[in-house]
């Protein structure tokens, strides 16, 4: 064996055996109680994306491709990638009928710069609409 091989073959072994760990730490099992926002709106502030007011905007932006967010009562913003069964996309039935919602979810959560995203295993309790904004920002396009 040449003797550049087994140094190689040392780092290599160490590569292995601490990647799996790295990636162990970087999902973590999350539960996440708060309203599911329109993204978009809601990182922009173009409009206030919250609420009943915001429901039809929240559906047609997830229904084009927006992603969906949960936004934490601590403030705390999850960028929901999946939803339970769904392999493909946010924008499945599911994730509309609860544009707006008050919900408590069950996920992993990974971290990546600064950005937290949630892998929704279950939607754990979906208490519909309760943020009632109509008074708090007044008329919004396409509020209901």
């Amino acid at each position: 064996m040449p003797r550049f091989v087994r140094p190689f073959l040392v780092v290599l072994l160490l590569v292995c055996t601490l990647l799996p760990e790295a990636r162990a730490d970087a999902v973590k099992r999350i539960r996440v109680e708060g309203e599911l926002i329109d993204t978009w709106c809601y990182v922009t502030e173009i409009m206030y994306a919250r609420g009943s007011a915001h429901f039809q905007c929240a559906v047609w932006c997830a229904v084009g491709g927006i992603p969906v967010s949960v936004r934490a009562d601590d403030g705390t913003l999850y960028v929901v990638l999946r939803v339970e069964d769904d392999s493909q996309n946010v924008s499945n039935p599911a994730m509309i009928r609860i544009q707006s919602h008050r919900v408590t979810v069950d996920g992993d959560m990974i971290e990546r710069d600064g950005v937290k995203y949630l892998l929704v295993t279950q939607v754990a309790d979906d208490k519909g609409i309760v943020d009632l904004t109509h008074e708090k920002f007044g008329i919004q396009p396409w509020g209901m």
